[in-house]
């Protein structure tokens, strides 16, 4: 007897159809599990027995080849464990399941029968709807994040015995359903706000002038200076997630099982800080089975890189190409993977190891020797991919003891998304560009023309301070976003002046 039954298995960050087909016949009670499957897979045949047995249903005892098909495609996760025993005990019963065909099922069993939660429903979802499937059959627990997919129903098990009742039309289950636009449209809500920080005028407007624009932002300055506060609170004045944007995001959370339990999409754009400590494949991905690393969780988000200098070389460098093309490619034996990697890259570090050069208050204990050493562990070209370098100073107590608080986080958003509405005007014939920083060159020319008195002043400062030609770009796309906040068709002097302070704040720290 044979019966077959559709899933999927998730590569990258995509999910390709499985056939799994379950043969019964005669020899020694066994189960074999072919079609190239991983650990995890082989260990399915031990706790689909124990979950079928415990569920009341009986399972052949006969020799039993499970195939997964095709072949040539490596199928790892415990994703198939449902489907698997829907098969045997379908084969066990002689029973004709009419829903069968037309869905794709997935889900890992407990030794009980009870159905966790897996990785990786989202894209398991859209390949379904792609492959013309009616429906999926899912763990409760995934239920919301599938059903964003329109045009396909989505279906929720507690259990073994409910998921075969429901196949063999003996039970009905109500399709979930979500409104993702109406999700969206509601205030996310942050536990930080920017008026909680105190003084650092000056750095403030950098941040909002780096979101605005997409740019990345490296802050220098000493020890509790606010440069991780600040950080930590620029998710709060970003632009909310656009739907396609909240798919992309909730697709890779999913594949990577971050996604926060019952929710049905990502709704706040990511931020990421991963510790200096991390190696090169976490933070670009990879390792053997190819998986998103640190720079693709944070697609539409934040990367925020604290200690910079304390990061490996190898680690910092490998960040150099996706910085330029919002994406990475990764080859391995196993095969090669590209992943989205448009995030926001904010660093900072101390402008000495001690950490107090260039402080009024307190003596730096660095020889000149020793700040050339830690200049150097960042490399130029990774820092001409940085598009504002800005100071942050220590804060004086008058600052600290003021009662007022700053600006909120929700005006300064509010200049932001103004901004933001002007760039996707002016891009809106080109599709793959959604802000300043990431214009061509092309886009360059014809948006950031200067006057006679500006292309002096722009020419004067390249000469004198030797910036490359990728620095010069950037500093068109700065005063571009400057011009953007001050509502200004034309970059005028006095932003070309704001873009070049924060430029060449670098160049005076090492002198």
């Amino acid at each position: 007897m044979l019966t077959k039954i559709f899933s999927a298995t998730v590569i990258g960050i995509d999910a390709i159809e499985i056939e799994i087909e379950i043969h019964t016949g005669s020899g020694d009670p066994a189960i074999i599990v072919v079609g190239l499957p991983d650990t995890i897979v082989r260990e399915s045949k031990d706790r689909v027995i124990a979950a079928v047995c415990n569920s009341g249903y009986g399972w052949p005892r006969t020799r039993t080849t499970v195939n997964l098909a095709p072949a040539d495609v490596k199928k790892q996760g415990p994703s198939f464990d449902l489907p698997i025993a829907i098969g045997m005990i379908a084969l066990a019963e002689s029973a004709t399941l009419p829903r069968l065909d037309r869905c794709y099922i997935a889900g890992e069993l407990a030794l009980t029968g009870e159905i966790r939660p897996i990785k990786g429903a989202l894209p398991l979802t859209l390949e379904a709807r792609a492959q013309g499937k009616k429906a999926v059959l899912l763990p409760l627990a995934n239920v919301r994040e599938a059903a964003v997919v329109e045009g396909i129903d989505v279906y929720g098990v507690k259990n073994l015995r409910e998921a075969y009742e429901f196949l063999s039309m003996e039970k009905d289950l109500v399709p979930a359903q979500e409104n993702t636009s109406a999700l969206l449209e509601h205030q996310e809500m942050f536990g930080v706000d920017f008026s909680e920080v105190k003084g650092q005028h000056q750095v403030k407007r950098a941040v909002e002038v780096a979101v605005a624009g997409g740019h990345n932002l490296l802050l220098i300055g000493p020890p509790g200076s606010g440069k991780s506060m600040l950080a930590r609170r620029i998710p709060t004045i970003m632009p909310p997630l656009s739907l396609e944007e909240a798919l992309e995001t909730t697709k890779i959370h999913s594949v990577c099982g971050l996604m926060p339990p019952d929710t049905a999409v990502i709704r706040k754009r990511p931020f990421r800080d991963p510790h200096h400590t991390i190696s090169d494949v976490g933070l670009l991905g990879g390792s053997a089975n190819i998986t998103p690393g640190e720079i693709s969780i944070a697609h539409h988000g934040v990367l925020f890189l604290d200690e910079l200098p304390e990061f490996r070389r190898s680690t910092l460098e490998v960040l150099r190409q996706p910085l330029e093309d919002a994406k990475v490619t990764i080859s391995r034996a196993s095969g090669t993977m590209t992943f989205p990697a448009a995030f926001m890259l904010v660093a900072a570090m101390n402008p000495c190891p001690c950490g107090y050069y260039g402080d009024l208050n307190r003596t730096c204990r660095c020889s000149p020797l020793q700040r050339e050493r830690y200049r150097q562990r960042i490399s130029g070209p990774l820092l001409d991919r940085i598009d504002l370098h800005v100071e942050a100073p220590a804060i004086q107590y008058n600052e600290l003891a003021a009662a007022e608080l700053g600006e909120p986080s929700s005006a300064i958003r509010q200049r932001v998304i103004e901004a933001r509405r002007f760039q996707q005007e002016r891009f809106a014939s080109h599709q793959k560009t959604k802000c300043n920083a990431r214009m061509t060159p092309t886009q360059l020319r014809e948006h950031c023309s200067l006057k006679k008195e500006s292309q002096e002043l722009l020419k004067k400062a390249i000469t004198e301070l030797n910036f490359s030609a990728r620095a010069y770009d950037r500093i068109l796309k700065v005063a571009r976003t400057v011009a953007d906040l001050s509502h200004s068709e034309s970059i005028e002097t006095e932003h070309l002046l704001e873009a070049l302070s924060y430029r060449s704040l670098d160049r005076k720290m090492w002198n």
